[in-house]
């Protein structure tokens, strides 16, 4: 039995410092500091137990992304699936799942077992692979959604993101399949009509720089149809990286008339907006694109009242020639999940919009209780499975995209110092990552 004993830490920020003890993977004592340290018998602090000390940290729930591309199959040249969940488990991450946009793309069982298989076998947090919702992401024919349900990574979540899901008929075929899976559909909101050629929000900024520009309406009219189309299916609807205030009042209206609809925000829309493209760099070029500082300040206080319900990265590997060129011509997205507690500490936390208590919700509870993960995202309490992370707030760090665990490099906060750090993550009792220092299964 395994032994793991957390010292001096505070749950949720709140309250005086406790010493937690974890047996077997599970929280089995939670006492005042100081109590378990100085009775190590008593605390079964013996030959194979570890000791984290951990004074003037946060405990919170291990986060949860609900959106990763970890690129394998196809692309393990920017990522694969041991080198993204290491890049996790130094996230504060104890699941992620990853998207379906790989190659061959995981529209069959034959691709998200393998990718389950790879997760499992890597150990270091819980990779839930995303099936596609249509054949090879082309938006004309159903995948086979069903068995890739029923198959042994029993698959959850089903998304076409990278592309949109923009036939209708093929959509509500979508979600009427889904509610009799019990399976949730996450759309990637983007009528390609609309966004032929574009590389950037259409805006000032984009005409200035003699870039193509990306309508705020290209996401919000599939926003809104698809709320229609799931109130219509009694089905749920969850809509990636929401990037504009008139898509957080149409997930108000919608969830003000009762529809099934939930929304994530990505930690780069919460912080950069488009006046980075100044420099032409290609490592702001993502998808949607950065929008104007007015729409990021509307994220952020939709994020704070609930109207987006959680923080998801998208976290995007690219290989650097794909990054590394003319700004329309570069890959669209960024690496996120190492930097993520970081920013929302710096966007949120530090403005007074979230406590310690609202990051737990939006990068945990939420988006685990979203994807159905029943050991994820849970209280911290006795009883309750030992998925945490251990936060301390006062950390500051500068972001270096070599120093990342990821074998790409395409931060966008690249010598940016950040607030917060991750200092322990812990999947199922099992120390992943201590001090950035990432531990094999």
């Amino acid at each position: 039995m395994t032994t793991v004993l957390i010292t001096g830490t505070r749950p949720y920020g709140e309250g005086d410092p406790v010493d937690v003890l974890i047996e077997d993977g599970v929280i089995t004592r939670i006492v005042p500091a100081g109590t378990l340290a100085a009775t190590p018998d008593a605390a079964g602090d013996g030959p194979g137990a570890e000791v984290i000390e951990a004074a003037g940290t946060v405990l919170l729930p291990g986060f949860v992304d609900m959106h990763t591309h970890l690129r394998e199959p196809g692309r393990e040249d920017a990522e694969t699936v041991r080198s993204g969940s290491a890049a996790a488990a130094r996230g504060g991450y104890t699941a992620v799942f990853a998207m379906a946009n790989t190659d061959p793309v995981a529209d069959t069982a034959v691709v998200t077992d393998h990718v389950y298989a790879q997760g499992r076998t890597v150990g270091l947090v819980d990779v839930h692979p995303v099936g596609a919702v249509t054949k090879g992401l082309a938006g004309a024919e159903l995948a086979e959604m069903g068995v890739m349900a029923a198959s042994t990574a029993s698959v959850r979540l089903f998304s076409d993101d990278g592309h949109c899901v923009a036939d209708p008929l093929i959509m509500r075929r979508a979600l009427e399949y889904a509610r009799g899976l019990d399976v949730l559909i996450a759309q990637h909101a983007e009528e390609p009509r609309l966004t032929e050629g574009a590389v950037a929000h259409e805006g000032p900024t984009a005409a200035r720089l003699g870039l193509a520009g990306w309508p705020r309406a290209a996401e919000e009219s599939i926003v809104i149809r698809d709320a229609l189309l799931a109130r219509d299916a009694g089905a749920r609807v969850h809509i990636c990286h929401a990037s504009t205030a008139g898509t957080v009042e149409l997930i108000r209206w919608a969830k003000g008339q009762g529809i099934d609809i939930t929304a994530e925000v990505t930690p780069h829309h919460l912080m950069l907006d488009d006046a980075r493209l100044e420099t032409y760099d290609g490592l702001f070029r993502v998808n949607p694109p950065l929008r104007e500082a007015s729409d990021a300040e509307a994220l952020r206080a939709a994020l704070a009242e609930g109207v987006v319900d959680c923080v998801a990265t998208d976290h995007a590997p690219h290989a650097a020639q794909d990054k590394c060129c003319e700004f329309s011509q570069a890959r669209p997205g960024m690496l996120g999940l190492e930097t993520a507690l970081g920013v929302v500490a710096q966007t949120m936390v530090g403005p007074g919009l979230l406590d310690w208590r609202g990051v737990a919700a939006v990068m945990s509870e939420r988006p685990a209780r979203i994807t159905g993960l029943p050991d994820h995202g849970r209280p911290i309490g006795v009883g309750e499975t030992a998925n945490l992370t251990v936060v301390d707030p006062d950390a500051a760090w500068t972001v270096r995209g070599a120093e990342l665990a990821s074998i790409a490099d395409n931060t966008p906060y690249e010598e940016i110092t950040l607030p917060a750090r991750v200092r322990a993550t812990l999947l199922r009792g099992r120390v992943t990552c201590v001090d950035g220092k990432v531990r094999a299964h």
